[in-house]
């Protein structure tokens, strides 16, 4: 069974100070704060700020089955190369049958996810996951 990394955007503070410190990378490379002998260093911190963005956003495409949410919305992505973005606020309900998560909106659309190959735990956790934040 494979497993669903979940990723919870209001408590982790790790990547909240990445991307702090990525900011005041490209910050101090932009606008050379620092003057250094060698002008490339400038450069190098600025490229640095990039790259720590780019692993940060990047996270979504490391993992096949990745779940990412805060109390605004969620980011399902299972078995697809993009994913499904969701405001909470436009979640009607969410069944779990199965091996099918269906997601049910306001406006009648339904989203199906196939949860074959799934840990039943990390399924459940899903259905929670929504089923908590949804108005």
């Amino acid at each position: 069974m494979k497993r669903i990394k979940f990723d919870n955007l209001q408590f982790n503070w790790f990547f909240i100070s990445t991307i702090i410190v990525s900011l005041l990378c490209v910050l101090f490379g932009f606008f050379e704060v620092i003057e250094f002998e060698n002008t490339k260093i400038n450069r190098r911190i600025s490229t640095l700020g990039y790259l720590l963005m780019t692993i940060y956003f990047s996270r979504m495409f490391w993992f096949k089955n990745y779940v990412q949410w805060n109390k605004k919305g969620v980011v399902i992505r299972i078995k697809q190369f993009w994913g499904k973005s969701l405001s909470f606020k436009d979640i009607k309900s969410s069944k779990l049958e199965g091996h099918m998560l269906t997601i049910y909106k306001y406006d009648g659309i339904t989203y199906d996810f196939d949860l074959r190959d799934i840990d039943v735990n990390d399924s459940k956790r899903l259905n929670d996951i929504i089923n908590k934040y949804r108005r």
